[in-house]
């Protein structure tokens, strides 16, 4: 029993620098999800988040390099719902942008999180191509809806266990957001050829 004072100040040594990391990781992880939603929302109004994104991606790599020994708090909740939100804006960046995507490895996450950010960026391409329909640009609206398409087959491979990534939530969304934007196009790009030969017409009276 001489050692038992020192069995517990060790695990309570242990206990302390866990507790201490893990604070760190909520509030980079605040950060993560503050800065990401930032970039986001300034993409919607034209503006450039790039230095943001660039911040929030040079914050992941630091959040998984303090949490390289405390792989439980890396995969905890908090951490990867705001990896996911850096992965969703800077996909969604390098499309608006006209870019090559992102890897997991260049923004510092595991590829489960990347892929559902990916998830979530069809539903801000929505919003995009609706933005597009409102200014009569139903060519850039068309363009946004292939990449969702492409996106949507891309996240629809992954049919696995929700112990190894829960993204079926998130498949069954897109689904529907992508349903929804294949209606509005189609709409749109009807009236625009109706209006067309409508003017078509008038011309020949």
């Amino acid at each position: 029993m001489h050692n038992l004072e020192l069995i517990a100040q060790r695990i309570q040594g242990s206990l302390d620098e866990k507790d201490e990391v893990r604070e760190i990781a909520i509030k980079s992880s605040r950060a993560l999800i503050r800065m990401s939603s930032s970039v986001v929302h300034g993409m919607h109004k034209g503006q450039d988040g790039e230095a943001m994104l660039m911040e929030a991606i040079d914050e992941s790599h630091k959040l998984k390099s303090v949490l390289s020994e405390h792989v439980d708090i890396w995969h905890s909740g908090i951490v990867q719902d705001a990896l996911q939100e850096v992965a969703e804006a800077a996909i969604l960046t390098a499309i608006v942008k006209g870019h090559e995507l992102p890897t997991p490895d260049q923004l510092g996450m595991p590829g489960t999180a990347y892929l559902m950010g990916m998830a979530d960026t069809i539903g801000e391409l929505r919003r995009f191509s609706l933005e597009a329909l409102r200014r009569g640009d139903t060519a850039t609206a068309e363009r946004h809806l292939d990449t969702m398409e492409e996106m949507f087959l891309v996240i629809m491979r992954f049919d696995y266990p929700d112990a190894i990534i829960s993204i079926r939530r998130k498949q069954d969304i897109a689904r529907s957001v992508l349903e929804k934007t294949r209606g509005d196009v189609a709409v749109a790009v009807s009236g625009e050829r109706l209006s067309a030969r409508m003017s078509e017409l008038e011309k020949k009276l």
